[in-house]
């Protein structure tokens, strides 16, 4: 026999230390099968634990870790290494070693939450089967007391079992005379006594080999896939999809040779799906059943990949391929079934292994559950019930489309999807900002001052200004410093001259109009918006509009306006025209009529007498200007955009 799983050695064990008290050992397969014995494990090469609670001198509760039997063959483990450290803390499912038996080396899972208090059996160091190897406390207060309290020696091993009356051996004709093995219900934890068949992977019929997932149990503490550890085929299932058995209990046949499935399938209608008598046997005793059973031919090489194209290896040979760039694909295994080892990975490595064949391509469809099964983890079916959620209807992401706990909670919204990892050579997402950022005191500032503006009915009047003229004169002063800004408030102010009401405010009591013309500017900075203000805009030449803008813009920047010199504007101008947009409305700022929002300027065809072919290229901006409607009128807006058309196109008064 290759290897037995990891599951029936936690089954076994559990059994034998509870026996030890009445001087015998429960077996879980009848001594008169030929090769009985469980031949799975857990998906992932994942071991059970055989492990223990106890009470240590001061009282904490602990929980042992004992070494478990990876194989039918094996005495003594060496752990390769520990995936956790002293004080790390545990959760249930989650790898905490890796043991090297035997037969290959193989990850070993917690069943318990807790925090690791004492590794017993260090890395490299060997341990007996069933010798405690390391202790868990359950609450990461008692690591301490379960440390120095509970120092144990490894397991003593089983007085030999006082001769018990032989079961009654069922007829000899009851057994088929050929090789076959029987599936047992694993046990997945400590505390399983019974297993659900959530379903089956493989058919009555259908070959299996060696590492490859036949079912889903379903446990007391979750989902697991098992996995075969010999190559045969699936003579008869015992136990349906939704059925539930005991632990240790036949829910399967399975048939070295294909011919040999009918018989199996006519003696299986004689087993009542119950464990199996428990025998105490001397180890003496069970060495002529063994005998019975012919061993197989080693595995082939190649055989590492099943069907479905799955590579079979140690969790250790995949972490050295991983380090070393390997691909497990084109790895000969020399473990049993076929399994990569790490020897055999080091070999490929320095270029000393076999080249493996290509794996044939699979001819059986993906697994699919059987009609009217919602493949879904326990959990996933908790909180779909809670949330009252058509399991149906939830898009499974697990294993063979199983719907997870994950899944649930992103339908229900409580979670967000995970983000799709980048295929090879394709460029890195972008890492966006996520969560509450406060505001900062202007930022706070500018969003008040925008709700105060929704008490204020406005209106908004758009025309296109003709840019030719203003651009050339712009050209002419910008050498002297003359900012567009600046040159666009002289403009604004011009035209309010001519019509002061858009200067203006509103009052309970009535207009009130604003004697100076003081055009606001808004500017963006790091962190928010601020309007530096440029006043007696209509008074002062263009030349010291720049001085004085550029100085404004400096103290806007380092953040050092006076409030005079950012809160006394009576109209303002926001210019967005340097990024290119077409076409905007602005906000108007409490407290003012008027707001002009400036756009970028684009080029236009237009007809034109004096042109030899009857046309011409003018530059043109949109401006949109919105007023406070209470004292404004739309002839007002109107009458104020035309002036600043002609105050463009004829820029001379200006200067």
């Amino acid at each position: 026999i290759a290897g037995i799983s990891s599951t029936t050695a936690l089954l076994c064990l559990v059994s034998w230390q509870g026996a030890v008290q009445n001087n015998a050992v429960s077996a879980f397969v009848a001594p008169n099968k030929v090769n009985t014995l469980t031949h799975l494990i857990p998906s992932n090469d994942d071991i059970t634990n055989a492990m223990r609670l106890e009470t240590t001198a001061l009282n904490a509760e602990a929980i042992k870790i004992t070494m478990p039997a990876l194989s039918s063959t094996m005495k003594e483990g060496r752990v390769v290494s520990w995936l956790k450290s002293e004080g790390d803390e545990i959760e249930a499912g989650e790898a905490i070693m890796v043991v090297e038996s035997d037969k290959a080396d193989m990850d070993v899972e917690a069943f318990e939450d807790g925090y690791l208090a004492k590794i017993i059996t260090d890395e490299g160091e060997s341990a007996e089967v069933g010798a405690v190897v390391a202790l868990i406390a359950t609450e990461e207060a008692d690591i301490e007391a379960v440390a120095n309290g509970g120092d144990a020696a490894p397991a003593p091993a089983a007085e030999e079992a006082s001769p018990a009356p032989a079961a009654e051996e069922a007829p000899a004709a009851a057994v088929p005379d050929f090789d076959f093995s029987q599936l047992d219900m694993p046990a997945l934890s400590s505390t399983m006594k019974e297993g659900k068949v959530v379903s089956w992977l493989k058919g009555e019929g259908d070959a299996v080999e060696a590492g490859e997932a036949i079912m889903v149990v379903e446990s007391d503490k979750a989902d697991m896939d098992v996995e075969a550890f010999e190559d045969g085929f699936i003579a008869a299932i015992i136990t349906d999809e939704g059925e539930s058995t005991a632990v240790g209990a036949p829910v399967a046949l399975i048939a070295a040779e294909e011919a040999d499935i009918p018989a199996l399938q006519a003696y299986a209608a004689t087993l009542t799906g119950a464990p199996a008598a428990p025998a105490a046997a001397a180890p003496a005793a069970a060495a002529p059943v063994a005998a019975k059973a012919a061993p197989k031919a080693a595995a082939a090489p190649n055989a590492a990949a099943s069907a479905g194209g799955r590579v079979v290896a140690s969790p250790l040979a995949k972490k050295m391929a991983e380090e070393m760039g390997v691909d497990l694909t084109t790895v000969a295994g020399s473990g049993p079934g076929g399994r990569i080892t790490a020897g055999d990975v080091t070999k490929a490595a320095s270029g000393g292994a076999p080249v493996k064949k290509a794996a044939a391509a699979p001819t059986k469809p993906k697994w699919q559950p059987a009609e009217g099964v919602v493949a879904a983890t326990p959990t996933a079916r908790v909180l779909a019930k809670k949330a009252k959620l058509d399991l149906a209807s939830i898009e499974g992401t697990g294993e063979f489309g199983r719907v997870t706990a994950d899944d649930v909670k992103i339908a229900t919204g409580e979670i967000k999807p995970k983000r799709k990892v980048a295929a090879p050579g394709a460029p890195a997402p972008v890492e966006l900002p996520e969560g509450l950022v406060p505001f900062t005191g202007m930022q706070r500032a500018v969003s008040n001052n925008m709700v105060a503006t929704l008490d204020c009915p406005v209106f908004r009047a758009s025309r296109e200004i003709e840019m030719d003229a203003f651009n050339a004169l712009y050209q002419q002063v910008k050498p002297k410093g003359v900012t567009v800004s600046a040159l666009l408030a002289k403009a604004v102010a011009k035209a309010i001259e001519k019509h002061p009401i858009v200067n203006s405010s509103f009052r309970p009591e009535g207009t009130f109009f604003n004697k100076d013309i003081n055009i606001a500017m808004a500017v963006a900075i790091d962190g928010g918006l601020i309007t530096p203000v440029l006043k007696y805009a209509n008074e002062r030449d263009v030349l010291e509009l720049g001085e004085n803008w550029k100085e404004l813009v400096g103290k806007a920047k380092s953040g050092t306006l006076s409030p005079d010199e950012y809160n006394s504007g009576t109209f303002t101008i926001s210019n967005m025209g340097m990024f290119g947009v077409a076409q905007f409305d602005a906000i108007l700022p409490s407290g003012q009529g008027g707001i002009l929002a400036v756009a970028g300027t684009q080029e236009h065809i237009v007809p034109c007498k004096q042109s030899v072919l009857g046309m011409k290229k003018i530059s043109k901006m949109t401006v949109t200007l919105t007023c406070d409607h209470r004292q404004i009128y739309g002839a007002d807006a109107a009458l104020f955009l035309k002036t600043l058309n002609e105050v463009m196109m004829n820029p001379s008064q200006l200067l």
